[in-house]
Parts: C-alpha cells; structure tokens; sequence
C-alpha cells in the first residue's frame, strides 16, 4: 500500500490564538493581566514533549510498528494503522522518525549479543550457541516479530541477513578451521536455527514446541558443532 503522503514531518506546537494575544498585550499595557489568564510566572516550564513522554511514546510507537510489520508485512503496514494502534496521532510518528522506512529501521533493530565462542573449549561451542539463541528467542519478541517480517518480505529479509552478516559471522571467523568458510558455515548454522525458531516461536508446531531447551539443544547441538569446527563435510 502507497505511504500516506498526507502526513506531516513534523508535529505543529501548540496553536497561535492571535486575538488572545492582542487580549493579553492590552491588558499587561494596561497594568494587569486579562481576567482569568494565567501569568507567565505561575506556568509550569519545560520542553514541549518531557523525556518521560517521548520515551514512552517512542516505545509505544515501536511496540505497534512491531506487531503491524509483522502481521501486514512491510508494504501493507501504514504510519496511519501504526498510530491507531498506538493511540497517537499519525503526526507523531512522523515527528520521531520520518517516513516509514525510518520507521522500518528503528523497529527492526536486533543485537544478538552472540557469544564470544573463542574462550568456550571446542567440543562445548555448539550446545553454546544454541542455548544462547534459544534464551534470547524467548527472552526478545523483537527476533520472533522480525523472523516473521523476514519470511513475508524482502525488507525483512534483508535486515536478517545484515544481522547475520554483522553480528553472527565475526564470532564463526574466530573458532572456524577455515575462516575463509566462515560465510558458508554461518549459513548452514542459519538454517539450522532459524528453522527451528520458526517451527517453534512462528508455526507453533506441536512436537517443535514441546520440546524442552535441553531437548532442543540436544538435537541441534552436534549438527551446529560439525558447521563450526568440521575441517570437512
């Protein structure tokens, strides 16, 4: 669906009433201030948007970004759906971000925090890295909603791969054989977790589901060991 063009890049401050204006200047030239005005001295100071409420409105924002990407894909979400759904005003989420694509980026951020696996002793690296990617598919929705954005659309997709790419290659350089396959490997370990993460955390499939992080990593750990560490297939 076609970005809502109507919307502006910013939220207006709050509007100009000229004629209360003219009102107050004559009454302060007048000696007093207009009946029922409040003086300048008894309101309260401060930026127009605190940090308290930009904070939380930045993660109510991101929050329905979040859901709305992953339920409508990138192309069908819209600023105006993500608003309602954050109860703010369409101009808001301008204000913070942009466009859509600004947006997009923000949402999607992902730190995987992937294990150092150069101090873990060879033979333990698998079975650590899958209890790691298990902890943090249950510990952030953020990785679950961007698996489903990324099986749905290319933006998705591609955001995963610059994850994998960044944050997941670096650590299989540093314990692989041959570093030089680091690309190919991180790949076949990919397919191995992300497969899982999506037969678990997306479909839901019953057996994928029921199993136990100790079944889990049971199961997976070899394979992703012989990716790591194998000298050949």
């Amino acid at each position: 669906m076609p970005e809502d063009r109507s919307l502006t890049t910013a939220e207006p401050d709050a509007p100009t009433d000229s004629a209360g204006s003219d009102t107050a200047a004559g009454a302060l030239s007048a000696g007093g201030p207009p009946a029922g005005a409040t003086s300048a001295a008894a309101r309260p100071a401060g930026p127009a948007d605190p940090p308290r409420r930009s904070a939380a409105t930045r993660a109510a924002i991101l929050a329905a970004a979040r859901d709305r990407f992953a339920s409508d894909g990138y192309e069908r979400a819209t600023i105006r759906a993500i608003a309602r759904e954050a109860g703010i005003d369409p101009s808001m989420v301008m204000r913070y971000y942009g466009n859509k694509a600004g947006l997009f980026a923000a949402a999607s951020e992902i730190e995987v925090h992937a294990p150092d696996l150069s101090h873990v002793p060879r033979e333990e690296a698998g079975a650590r890295l899958v209890r790691h990617f298990l902890e943090r598919w249950e510990g952030d929705e953020v990785l679950t909603g961007m698996l489903r954005v990324g099986v749905t659309n290319e933006a998705g997709a591609e955001r995963m791969r610059g994850v994998f790419a960044e944050q997941i290659r670096p650590v299989l350089t540093a314990v692989c054989p041959v570093p030089e396959e680091a690309p190919k490997r991180a790949a076949l370990i990919a397919s191995q977790i992300l497969g899982m993460a999506l037969c678990r955390y997306v479909l839901h499939l019953p057996p994928a589901v029921a199993f136990s992080h100790e079944e889990v990593i049971a199961w997976l750990a070899p394979t992703i060991q012989r990716y790591l560490t194998a000298e050949q297939p």
